[in-house]
């Protein structure tokens, strides 16, 4: 009985970190990390759609350069600024990735921005993206589509007080 019982526990655990765990994806270029690449699914007939994750920075510094979807017909690098009360994004040609830190791309900070969706995000799917480095190139993950209301990407996706959260160039 005891062992029927650890079994039952050990079981619903894994149930349960199953999900979170299927969503924490780390992709390799360089000595660059791409940690739980993840988009929000979009409500309706949206146009435009975000995506969010995190990069860790190797030995020596790096940039995010480009961005590339083909699920829209746009894919840039954007920033929100707060002007004049009202919250405003604005594109970026880079972000920064330090050395043994990292960049977040997340809700309400840096992001991509899908503009002209061909489709709708729709919550368990994916699509491919190619990410492009200064210095490591370029690498294709895939991004795991989440709910609507999402704020982050699952396990070890908000690092907040570990390190940077990178810099900027604007256009």
């Amino acid at each position: 009985m005891k062992n029927f019982l650890t079994a039952g526990v050990f079981a619903l655990a894994f149930a349960v970190a199953a999900p979170a765990a299927a969503i924490a994806a780390e992709y390799k270029v360089g000595d660059i990390t791409i940690v739980n690449p993840w988009a929000r699914a979009t409500p309706g007939a949206a146009r435009n759609g975000g995506a969010y994750l995190t990069i860790r920075g190797g030995a020596s510094g790096d940039q995010l350069t480009g961005v590339e979807a083909d699920i829209a017909m746009r894919t840039e690098i954007h920033g929100n600024k707060q002007e004049n009360g009202v919250m405003k994004m604005y594109k970026v040609e880079s972000i920064e990735v330090p050395a043994g830190g990292m960049a977040m791309l997340k809700p309400g900070g840096f992001h991509v921005m899908l503009m002209k969706l061909k489709r709708a995000l729709k919550e368990g799917e994916s699509f491919p993206m190619t990410l492009s480095f200064a210095k490591a190139g370029e690498v294709t993950v895939a991004f795991k589509i989440l709910g609507v209301g999402a704020m982050k990407g699952g396990k070890g996706a908000n690092h907040d007080s570990h390190g940077s959260h990178g810099k900027m160039k604007m256009k």
